[in-house]
């Protein structure tokens, strides 16, 4: 967790939502998740409850105090991208602002990702974040690709293939215990889902006169995915 920062030689206080945080990661760490109460993070922070829930409605919550601002960053994030933009591309690098957040403080992170595989609720409570991640970047996909063939169902599938690529490349960097740079796992991950998807993801394919045919050969049990991909392919090389 972030330290308290010196300003003009004086000590600033960190916001209480930090002290909140820090505490309650510090008894998690010495006792588990189970045995501490609110009433036990209040008291290593020295305020009282109302102070807790004022910034967290629950323990779990405590874990993650980062991920609503980076929620709130992300979709600032898509908002502002340009609609000349490639789509595929703004989502993955919406990804990275997750990233990021990981990355300034790498043994928190790390530690975290600890706690999170020894306690399920709090598995179960970082799956909830995750897809709201997921629903962010399908949102955005859904909006710029209106009126496009299947637009919406390619909206859930890409942004469902930019989250787990992320994520992937992210728990590799965070099981080698936060050491090397984050985002080469992550940009390789992404790199994979640019290639299926960023070249044909933002355009319908164009519709065939009657007297054309299209010949396409897959092999057996292909993904339906790749087959659609590979004939809206042909279609526009005709």
């Amino acid at each position: 967790m972030s330290e308290a920062r010196e300003v003009n030689g004086s000590q600033k206080k960190a916001p209480m939502r930090e002290v909140l945080a820090e505490a309650a990661f510090q008894l998690y760490l010495e006792r588990g998740f189970e045995r501490t109460t609110v009433d036990d993070i209040v008291a290593r922070a020295g305020v009282g409850r109302r102070s807790f829930f004022r910034y967290f409605p629950s323990k779990e919550d405590a874990v993650f105090p980062d991920h609503e601002s980076c929620l709130a960053d992300m979709t600032a994030f898509l908002d502002a991208a340009s609609d000349e933009s490639d789509a595929v591309d703004v989502v993955c690098d919406a990804a990275r602002l997750v990233l990021r957040m990981y990355a300034t403080n790498p043994e928190f992170s790390v530690q975290r990702y600890k706690l999170t595989r020894e306690v399920p609720g709090l598995r179960t409570y970082e799956l909830s974040v995750v897809r709201r991640y997921e629903r962010t970047l399908a949102g955005y996909l859904r909006l710029r690709w209106a009126g496009a063939a299947d637009g919406a169902l390619r909206a859930e599938v890409v942004a469902a293939s930019v989250v787990a690529a992320h994520n992937n490349g992210l728990r590799a960097w965070l099981r080698s215990g936060g050491e090397g740079d984050a985002e080469e796992p992550v940009d390789h991950a992404l790199g994979l889902v640019r290639q299926v998807w960023g070249e044909t993801a933002a355009q319908p394919a164009p519709a065939a006169s009657p007297d054309e045919v299209v010949v396409m050969v897959a092999p057996k049990g292909a993904p339906m995915w790749r087959v659609i991909q590979q004939v809206e392919s042909a279609l526009r090389r005709d």
